[in-house]
């Protein structure tokens, strides 16, 4: 509404002390501030309003008629708000121990950088994170959720892996390492260095992300040259470096293209593949996380979504 603007809402609070108590002393008091302040803030607000709701004489105020009505909507809002957070205050948080195993390069580039939100809502949930193989047993019982980099092809329906999030490939490099190639000319990928993921997921060859990339662009180039990772991140430092040009995944380069450190001139390309997440166990923490997990991911999507709208078609395909 055109009335809400400002500090209005504030200044609606300070009008309900001032009503229940009929003096501005009495409203500074409670609310620990001067009586001039107090002042100020109700002539700003029939200055909104464009009405008077106090009637100021000798002995105090009195609310105008227009003040009361106010008053009454004002009053009982208040309350509800405040028996509402009481409701919210007593209501018990989830707590627990998660047991989390995911690939090193999700851990460091996405999930770690997020947790602290997490842990601001819910401190009383514990989240012990195993990162420790390029790849990860989604079978291991131990842990209760993996979250595994899988093609979505591999993905049978066995009631506990669910798609947590799509990938997208683009490759990335170093804003000097951009500068060096005419990206059109497709004999520019005769002379680049290609940086890999050698490991995207198990029993995958080692270019199958570079050739899969340069089949969907239709580009004529060996996959097989470059230097090798067994991880993503590894690859993204190295191009980062100016090493040559990395195969990223669009969910773990966020920052890194924010701050300029990778650039790239082409647009995501879908990749048919992405972060699955397997549940072996259930409880109110896990859940708890689960939601988290999926509210962070939705929230980056509606960002990707603005920035499009904002700043227009994300860069050309060669």
């Amino acid at each position: 509404m055109s009335v809400i603007k400002g500090n209005l809402l504030a200044a609606l609070a300070t009008f309900d002390v001032a009503a229940r108590t009929t003096s501005f002393t009495g409203a500074a008091s409670r609310l620990h501030i001067t009586t001039g302040a107090v002042s100020q803030q109700i002539r700003q607000l029939e200055q909104q309003l464009g009405f008077p709701v106090f009637q100021r004489h000798a002995r105090g105020i009195t609310l105008t008629e227009p003040g009361l009505r106010l008053h009454q909507v004002v009053s009982r809002s208040l309350t509800d708000i405040a028996e509402v957070i009481r409701e919210l205050q007593t209501e018990p948080q989830p707590e627990g121990e998660i047991r989390l195993r995911l690939t090193p390069s999700f851990a460091f580039k996405w999930l770690v950088p997020r947790l602290h939100d997490f842990y601001q809502h819910f401190p009383d949930i514990n989240i012990q994170t195993f990162a420790d193989g390029a790849l990860v047993d989604s079978r291991d019982t131990d842990c209760d959720l993996v979250i595994d980099y899988r093609r979505h092809e591999e993905i049978k329906d066995d009631g506990k892996t669910s798609l947590l999030m799509a990938e997208s490939l683009l490759p990335v490099m170093s804003p000097d390492y951009q500068a060096k190639f005419d990206w059109l000319h497709p004999q520019a990928w005769h002379q680049v260095t290609l940086l890999h993921d050698a490991m995207p997921w198990r029993n995958a060859e080692r270019d199958t992300e570079w050739r899969y990339w340069f089949h969907s662009m239709h580009i004529q180039a060996d996959s097989r040259r470059g230097h090798f990772f067994n991880r993503t991140d590894m690859a993204m430092a190295a191009a980062e470096a100016g090493l040559g040009v990395a195969m990223a995944r669009q969910a773990l380069i966020g920052d890194d293209v924010k701050k300029g450190r990778l650039v790239s001139p082409f647009a995501p390309l879908q990749a048919n593949a992405g972060y699955y997440l397997i549940s072996h166990r259930h409880s109110a923490a896990i859940d708890c996380f689960v939601q988290w997990l999926r509210a962070q991911i939705n929230s980056m999507s509606l960002e990707h979504e603005l920035a499009i709208a904002v700043e227009g078609k994300p860069a050309h395909h060669a």
